[in-house]
């Protein structure tokens, strides 16, 4: 069982790994058959915002409802411990291929920068965006994150290591780097259209709300972790500093 639950694991990561890179092309819009402008199949305008919305609100509700403690602790019942994390991230992830898949193309722009800098400069930031969030996993843990080193210790029959709080390098200087990364992946592109707008303004909602959710449960689990939220700005560097 312990090899089975080894080569989940490893799959799993691998069908992440894929998504992660068809994201990176269907949110830039080069290089892969679907994106958030085209390729997708076409419908009435009223029809395409709902099929779309209703996508989001999927990977939404799977990914808060999933990453839940009561939900986990009721899960584990079901499933190994061990590889509680390696299917949260291939649902998570098989629910974003799916969203790349139906998700319909909604013609009309909203900007369309075409200057030369203008176009690098936003190219630099969509690039950054995804920097900054893969360099956020490692920074607090990346092989835990996506649940490698759950499959690793019970192969080897290690007890799982407990999660401690802790502040590495972006993370002094915003509580969630890896949502600002995401956010920069939505919103910079030199042409947005209301497809590349609904996309963008439905998962920033989602990561505005899952915070909450998310703050509330780090606080369980780290009681520290609300002295941190009071010093350390939730997204905007200094914001929170600016205001007091």
């Amino acid at each position: 069982m312990t090899i089975v639950t080894f080569v989940y694991g490893l799959v799993s990561y691998g069908v992440f790994f894929a998504t992660f890179l068809y994201a990176i092309g269907f949110l830039g819009g080069f290089g892969v058959p679907l994106t958030v402008d085209g390729g997708g199949p076409e419908s009435a305008p009223g029809v395409a915002l709902g099929i779309n919305l209703a996508l989001l609100a999927l990977f939404g509700i799977q990914h808060s409802v999933m990453a839940r403690p009561a939900f986990k602790e009721a899960w584990t019942k079901v499933i190994p411990k061990s590889m509680e994390r390696s299917t949260y991230v291939l649902l998570s992830s098989l629910i974003l291929a799916l969203t790349f898949a139906l998700w319909r193309p909604m013609p009309g722009t909203l900007w369309d920068v075409q200057a030369g800098f203008g176009r690098a400069a936003i190219w630099t930031m969509f690039a950054l965006g995804w920097v900054v969030l893969l360099i956020s996993t490692f920074l607090i843990n990346h092989f835990e994150l996506f649940g490698l080193q759950q499959v690793w210790q019970n192969l080897r029959g290690q007890r799982a290591t407990a999660a401690r709080f802790r502040e590495p390098l972006f993370y002094k200087v915003v509580r969630h780097p890896l949502y600002v990364g995401w956010l920069l992946t939505f919103w910079a592109t030199p042409t947005m259209t209301v497809g590349h707008l609904v996309f963008a303004a439905g998962a920033s909602a989602y990561i505005l709300i899952a915070i909450r959710f998310e703050e509330r449960d780090l606080i369980r689990a780290h009681p520290e972790y609300a002295e941190y939220r009071r010093r350390v700005p939730m997204l905007i560097p200094g914001f929170r500093r600016t205001a007091a």
